[in-house]
């Protein structure tokens, strides 16, 4: 399987005036092949035929005579790229995915090239491409084989890094658990069914800096140097966010993975969970969609790993994990349940994330076991002290 390895890169101001020709010209590559499709009304041009069109036939005219300036690669790259934003398109007008309409790329925002195999290479401690000389790279860890391409960012911050496409082995780590469910929450990030809860970083001194700064920035003129250097710390602020966020939910899943041989989470409807405006800041935030996609890669990464995700309708806080017996919906200010079938007492999250590991099992809940002729009513019974969470008896008489 293949793999990423990202490193941090520090061009010179030479250089970093080179690598902007540079996405320059892939952005207007980008942006011409894409003119040229749509302009098409019946069959659209191949990727050799567009090639020919938005480069090589480009670079004889006066408009774009400057492309000849830079390596041919990324210019190729660009055209390629384009190829596989149609191709995912194209896969979600079947229902594979939820890839949008390819649009025109901006000179504002995150700026990136690529470069194949012949444009670019590793000598000693740096990092050559084409036409541009070596670039000195912060090398966090090693890499394992010898890449087959790297992709050249420039972000929001202004910060450059060299992202590595590697062909690596899966790995064998021996399981601590064979399955483990988890229920994913705003307050609690993770409640395991096994072990405590999972508590992401606060992020709350972070964006309280990124509102007085955007109030500020505000104020300010627009096109003035105080405002440059306003938006450029929003950005790395934003940045700083998002990298304690990734650190976190690379350091989660990982562990996940190792310690267990199977993981099962929900499958949620973030898209429509967002649409809470109370909620949808906080549950941006936790990254779920994004924690999802690290356990499946990292699942594929290792021998006898797999993710279960598990239908979003299963009643997994309706249903005592201990005896099968359901309760109903239940308000989510009721942390604390006592099941009147059993006896047994359950935390609201670890009960449902033990629903969720014996759904992914493959058991069903049977729909004639938990249905009820009669409504519950939920009774507070005293038996917690505690002013946060209130034990709840679920009885079937009203």
């Amino acid at each position: 399987m293949k793999a990423r390895y990202t490193y941090r890169i520090y061009p010179n101001p030479l250089q970093q005036s080179k690598l902007a020709r540079v996405f320059g010209c892939v952005r207007v590559v980008y942006n011409d092949a894409l003119a040229v499709v749509k302009a098409t009304p019946v069959v659209w041009p191949s990727n050799n035929e567009l090639q020919k069109l938005v480069i090589t036939q480009a670079k004889k005219t006066k408009a774009r005579e400057w492309l000849t300036q830079v390596s041919n690669i990324p210019l190729q790259q660009s055209v390629a790229d384009l190829g596989v934003a149609f191709k995912n398109w194209f896969a979600a007008l079947k229902g594979n995915g939820k890839a949008r309409f390819p649009r025109f790329k901006s000179r504002c925002g995150k700026q990136s090239a690529r470069f194949r195999k012949g444009g670019f290479s590793l000598k000693g401690n740096k990092l050559f491409l084409a036409k541009m000389g070596g670039f000195k790279v912060r090398w966090s860890r090693e890499l394992p084989k010898t890449p087959s391409s790297v992709t050249i960012v420039k972000n929001t911050a202004g910060q450059y890094h060299a992202s590595f496409v590697v062909e690596i082995e899966p790995k064998s780590v021996e399981p601590i658990r064979e399955s483990i469910g988890i229920d994913l929450g705003i307050k609690t990030f993770a409640f395991p069914s096994v072990g405590g809860p999972i508590n992401a970083p606060s992020y709350s001194r972070l964006d309280r800096k990124i509102r007085r700064a955007s109030k500020r920035m505000a104020r300010q003129q627009k096109g003035s140097k105080r405002r440059k250097a306003t938006r450029m710390k929003i950005a790395k602020l934003h940045l700083r966010i998002r990298n304690t966020r990734k650190d976190f939910l690379h350091k989660t899943s990982t562990k996940l993975i190792c310690e267990n041989q199977t993981v099962s989470l929900e499958n949620l409807n973030v898209s429509g969970m967002v649409k809470n405006r109370k909620l949808a800041r906080a549950i941006s935030q936790q990254g779920w969609r994004e924690f999802r996609t690290m356990l499946e890669s990292k699942a594929a990464g290792h021998i006898n790993r797999t993710v279960n995700v598990i239908n979003r309708w299963e009643p997994t806080s309706q249903v005592c994990s201990d005896c099968g017996f359901k309760w109903g919906k239940l308000d989510l200010s009721v942390r604390s349940i006592l099941c009147v079938s059993c006896g047994a007492k359950h935390h609201r999250d670890e009960n449902a994330a033990k629903n969720i590991e014996i759904v992914g099992a493959g058991y069903v809940h049977d729909s004639k076991r938990t249905r009820r002729a009669r409504k519950t009513t939920t009774v507070a019974m005293p038996v917690e002290t505690s002013s946060h969470e209130v034990a709840h008896q679920l009885s079937l008489f009203a």
